[in-house]
């Protein structure tokens, strides 16, 4: 399989310091991955990186086959699909369901004078159909709790068919059913062949999808352990990175941790 991230020893550095590497890191076309570590590990600064809202100031960043500093990445963005804090803040009050999903597909948010067609009216009712918030598509976004709201950006984050998907802390804010509701989705789509590769950053183990193929554990900019989910999310490794001795264990492909005794 062919690689839509590959870093070379990328490195963003603000005000003199390294907040961000040097790291070398890849995912392939086929890869479900999650990015884990503790505040201050680099997690959000990696997100923008990758989802072309910033720049690298050394090494190399390659984004679905395109050179970051050497293109034009607002032709690059429209094959992403993100969902974050930021773009929630973006969102007008007023605006629809329907309305903000179809909107992706012009890397815009709030409907102004598009020309939208059957087509993308169909696939925006089957995404949110998919996410299980089909029967809110005609209210206000700003209406919807939480965990509706996070389903409705994921449906958005799809719609453009995109073949990198990004998504910043998704279950944050849920309570407890609209957590696990959530990542039955995520898992659904993980599953799906036809998905496009995804990456999700997260604080919380218990928060990562059953269906997460690999995992990158960072901190403070650098990191820990990168591979196969199995192999990285060990207690050594996250004792490691979040300066405390945890256990890990794991039932069904999804993962806990705890404080060790």
């Amino acid at each position: 399989m062919s690689n839509v991230l590959a870093l070379q020893d990328a490195t963003v550095i603000r005000e003199g310091k390294a907040i961000l590497g040097p790291l070398s890191w890849s995912v392939a076309s086929d890869q479900r991955w999650v990015v884990l570590g503790p505040n201050g590990a680099g997690k959000s600064t990696l997100f923008s990186l990758v989802a072309t809202q910033i720049h690298q100031s050394r090494g190399k960043v390659e984004v679905l086959d395109t050179v970051l500093g050497k293109v034009d990445v607002f032709e690059v963005r429209p094959r992403i699909g993100f969902v974050s804090t930021t773009l929630t803040n973006m969102i007008p009050e007023d605006e629809r369901v329907i309305d903000l999903v179809m909107s992706s597909a012009y890397a815009i948010v709030g409907r102004w004078q598009e020309t939208y067609d059957l087509w993308d009216e169909s696939r925006a009712i089957s995404l949110l159909t998919v996410l299980g918030v089909r029967a809110f598509k005609d209210r206000h976004f700003s209406t919807l709790s939480e965990g509706e709201k996070k389903r409705v950006l994921i449906a958005r984050a799809l719609m453009p068919n995109p073949e990198l998907l990004l998504l910043d802390e998704p279950a944050s804010g849920l309570d407890l059913g609209g957590r696990e509701d959530l990542l039955v989705r995520l898992n659904a789509l993980a599953a799906d062949p036809a998905s496009p590769a995804t990456v999700i950053i997260t604080h919380h183990v218990e928060e990562i999808p059953a269906g997460t193929t690999h995992c990158l554990l960072l901190k403070d900019g650098l990191e820990v352990a990168s591979g196969e989910i199995g192999s990285v999310l060990t207690s050594a490794n996250l004792s490691s990175a979040y300066g405390i001795s945890v256990s890990v264990t794991s039932e069904n492909g999804r993962f806990f941790a705890k404080a060790a005794n």
